[in-house]
């Protein structure tokens, strides 16, 4: 079967797939990585500082997801399951080489922000751009603003699952979104100039 007929939304084709992967076949892992290659390297791009980090976080994300495939349920979406592994092994890898500082220094102040509300959000809505450039934005967020930013923005866990899977405080992670909205506009400020009213 050649990768791009590939139809992850299929059953029949994910169950073919996955047992092969159960059973260590090479041609069903190949299959499932290139299938899968674009996306969740797009997915790793918004977590990682440049492109060699994030081939880095794919690389060790698909080796988790071989590790986990016998768990896989066939219930929900295939690509949505394999995402979660990469994005976990991706946070983990990230704390692991201790990167993450979450700005927990005035919580107090920010807990009362709506995230739909904010100046920073709305000025965020009006900008269009490709996705190469919003993910270079992205990228230069610190590792913390980044992983929380793309957590609840674009991968849309709340900010107690964030709390729970970054071991911070839901104060922290609501702070932590925001002054990455505010780094993310004052970023394409920089970059491109005043945002349009």
């Amino acid at each position: 079967m050649k990768t791009e007929n590939m139809d992850l939304s299929n059953q029949d084709t994910v169950k073919m797939i996955v047992e092969g992967c159960i059973r260590g076949d090479r041609d069903s892992q190949q299959l499932l990585y290139k299938a899968t290659y674009g996306k969740m390297l797009g997915t790793c791009m918004r977590y990682a500082s440049n492109t060699d980090e994030a081939k880095d976080f794919l690389h060790d994300g698909f080796i988790k997801v071989f590790e986990k495939i016998k768990y896989f349920k066939h219930t929900g979406s295939f690509e949505g399951w394999i995402r979660r592994i990469i994005v976990n092994n991706t946070i983990d890898s990230i704390r692991k080489k201790n990167r993450m500082y979450f700005n927990t220094g005035d919580d107090y102040s920010l807990l009362n922000i709506t995230d739909d509300n904010t100046k920073e959000t709305e000025d965020l809505n009006k900008i269009t751009l490709s996705a190469a450039r919003l993910i270079e934005l992205i990228q230069d967020l610190t590792p913390a603003y980044r992983t929380v930013f793309n957590l609840y923005i674009i991968e849309d866990y709340s900010h107690k699952e964030i709390a729970a899977m970054l071991s911070i405080s839901i104060g922290t992670s609501k702070s932590n979104l925001a002054k990455a909205k505010i780094n993310l506009r004052k970023l394409y400020i920089d970059k491109y100039g005043e945002i349009d009213e």
